[in-house]
């Protein structure tokens, strides 16, 4: 199972890490421009970018969709990971605080990856299972 998860997700895990490492490491204080909502523009596009790719990944892997799995493995696990890391800064890290302006914006780019991805990386996929089953009749 886990070699299988490997196989067919393994953008979004190197994703997961990396919004861990970012989400609770101490970043540089000195000589960085401060750039109004930075910070919520940044989560916005981590999660956004993050549910693109699991979208992605599980499309192009079933050809056949299971709502219920897409449901809760494209929206609502990421969601809750987006309140887990906030929760994990304040529990884990003496630098970082829990932020749920940070929670709001890393739910919007998981909603705004919801519909990138119904309407445009699923009828990219569509296009791509059908390519491939008219591949193999030949």
């Amino acid at each position: 199972m886990i070699k299988n998860i490997l196989k067919r997700y393994p953008f979004s895990l190197v994703i997961i890490v990396a919004i861990i490492y970012l989400s609770l490491f101490k970043p540089p204080t000195d000589n960085i421009p401060t750039i109004p909502y930075w910070d919520k523009i940044v989560h916005f596009l981590m999660y956004a970018g993050f549910c693109v790719v699991l979208w992605f990944e599980y499309l192009r892997s079933h050809p056949r969709i299971n709502r219920i799995k897409m449901v809760l493995g494209a929206i609502v696990a990421p969601i809750l990971f987006g309140g887990a890391m906030e929760i994990a800064q304040v529990l884990f890290t003496g630098h970082r605080s829990g932020d749920r302006y940070d929670f709001l914006f890393n739910t919007l780019g998981v909603l705004c990856a919801l519909l990138f991805s119904i309407y445009v990386t699923r009828p990219f996929i569509d296009k791509y299972h059908l390519h491939k089953k008219e591949n193999t009749k030949q």
